[in-house]
């Protein structure tokens, strides 16, 4: 693997915001002695998106575009964009803007140590409407005591992998259950991982794509981790 820096931008009708993405990445990187990849991953959009992208691609020679015909979801763009990185070290962030890149001013000297394997942002003074934010804490409770994981915000779209620990960690998650699906495995096989606190900001454009309505298949997407968890247990001890 080539020494730098991957950085995944997952991307579903993020029209208003792609541009200034990739614009402040590029602008955070222009006087730093670092290799980089910006790698869009469009799921399906339906508005500009795509054609923003591609052009951003021909703009600027770190940026490269992922086409999904239809929208496949959050984890497999994830997965998609990882797969295709050239880079040691794996990066992502969403489109929104709710996240200063510069918080990777003290995760990237982190990461390069090699004394941890995994860091993972949370978010300060998170600016969120509260349902949205008692909807997080009480996910973040129940995964807890489900897989005996403490991590204080496990969907923060601000975190920074070691490559090789996918390796390991394969990722059958579709949806927005990624991040779940990471750290529990991720934990399961010992990397090291620690918690970065990093600023959040309003939303600049756009909506998020999270409701109520996957409640039910949180529930459902939470019990097949557990049985996934469970069978890799038994493989690793048969008398479990």
């Amino acid at each position: 693997m080539e020494k730098g820096i991957s950085i995944i931008l997952p991307a579903l009708n993020e029209e208003e915001n792609i541009g200034h993405a990739v614009h402040d990445i590029v602008e955070y990187f222009k006087d730093k002695k670092e290799s980089y990849e910006i790698i869009v991953v469009d799921d399906g959009s339906t508005d500009m998106t795509p054609t923003l992208a591609d052009r951003l691609a021909h703009k600027y020679k770190e940026v490269k575009v992922l086409h999904h015909k239809a929208n496949e979801g959050y984890g497999k763009s994830l997965k998609d964009g990882f797969q295709a990185a050239s880079y040691e070290y794996l990066f992502f962030t969403d489109c929104d803007r709710q996240f200063d890149i510069s918080g990777l001013d003290i995760m990237f000297p982190l990461i390069k140590t090699g004394v941890v394997d995994l860091i993972i942002g949370y978010r300060l003074k998170r600016k969120d409407p509260f349902a949205r934010k008692f909807l997080s804490w009480g996910y973040n409770t129940l995964v807890g005591f489900i897989f005996d994981l403490n991590v204080k915000d496990i969907d923060c779209a601000f975190k920074i992998f070691d490559k090789r620990i996918f390796e390991k960690i394969d990722i059958t998650s579709k949806k927005f259950f990624v991040n779940t699906e990471i750290l529990v495995k991720a934990h399961y096989y010992g990397y090291n991982m620690i918690e970065v606190g990093v600023p959040h900001f309003p939303r600049f454009a756009g909506k998020s794509t999270v409701s109520l309505k996957y409640i039910p298949l949180t529930i459902k997407e939470l019990f097949r981790i557990w049985i996934e968890m469970r069978r890799l247990r038994r493989l690793k001890n048969p008398t479990i």
